[in-house]
């Protein structure tokens, strides 16, 4: 029975911790949109553009003067 129990505990960290890893995040934009991201946008000082994973999984950029809030999930 023991020799069960340590791998299914092993497994279960695991698979909770990769879930905790990856946060949601929502851009709220000045004409109404709300997109969806993985994890959280980063600025890019020289070009003035957030960069973001889309929902899908595309690196994505939008202007950070089209940006009104950035709100977790």
């Amino acid at each position: 029975m023991k020799r069960f129990v340590m791998p299914f505990l092993v497994a279960l960290l695991s698979i909770t911790g990769l879930v905790a890893c990856s946060s949601q995040y929502i851009i709220s934009t000045k004409d109404g949109r709300m997109l969806a991201t993985e994890g959280k946008p980063k600025l890019d000082e020289g070009t003035g553009m957030y960069i973001y994973d889309d929902e899908v999984g595309r690196e994505t950029m939008i202007k950070q003067e089209d940006v009104v809030q950035i709100m977790e999930r």
